[in-house]
């Protein structure tokens, strides 16, 4: 659906229900548009980037890498 801006202030609660329900609802001003959408559908539009926690466990594998701290004593130092 397209909406004056005017109208789409007066109504901007049925607006949000509708671009969460139905899909994207364009709003135009003098001859400009925006869209109101989803944060769903905004993710799904541009491909969104998977969460941090995602991103490390897609990682390489750690298996096999000596992950053990070295417990020998520090050298002295004279200050």
């Amino acid at each position: 659906m397209v909406w004056q801006l005017a109208e789409a202030k007066n109504r901007f609660s049925e607006v949000v229900r509708l671009a969460l329900s139905e899909g994207p609802q364009r709003v135009t001003r003098r001859g400009e548009a925006v869209v109101v959408l989803s944060e769903a559908e905004y993710h799904r539009l541009s491909g969104a980037k998977p969460s941090f926690t995602a991103y490390l466990a897609s990682g390489p594998s750690l298996e096999g890498v000596d992950l053990g701290r070295d417990t020998s004593p520090m050298r002295d130092v004279s200050l």
